[in-house]
């Protein structure tokens, strides 16, 4: 099993800044991607960027240029730097981890962008 803990969300005017984190623990050992995914209301959960274990990337064409993600692999955390953020961005921003073919899900973190 693994467990993850989100933390970073939060409430940001347009054009602001947030950083997201996300630790797993438990059985950590062959983790593969890491990746963050968001779920607006009334909307399917959908990939925001993944990394991968050799520090390969892909983002969503939306925050491509806007959202950074990255990962240090020997604390087990993933990080997602979002900057020039949008209405559009708001969401329930979720960790996402993938071993041997099964996703493990953090609880996700709100993140408002609103004036």
């Amino acid at each position: 099993q693994v467990q993850l803990v989100e933390s970073g969300g939060g409430l940001v005017q347009p054009g602001g800044s947030l950083r997201l984190s996300c630790k797993a623990s438990g059985s950590t050992f062959d983790i593969n991607t890491m990746g963050w995914y968001r779920q607006a209301p009334g909307k399917q959960r959908e990939l925001v960027a993944e990394v991968t274990s050799g520090t390969n990337s892909i983002y969503a064409s939306s925050v491509r240029g806007r959202f950074t993600i990255s990962r240090d692999s020997a604390k087990n955390t993933v990080f997602l730097q979002m900057n020039s953020l949008r209405p559009e961005d708001t969401a329930v921003y979720y960790c996402g981890v993938t071993k041997f073919s099964r996703t493990y899900w953090g609880q996700g973190t709100q993140v408002t962008v609103s004036s």
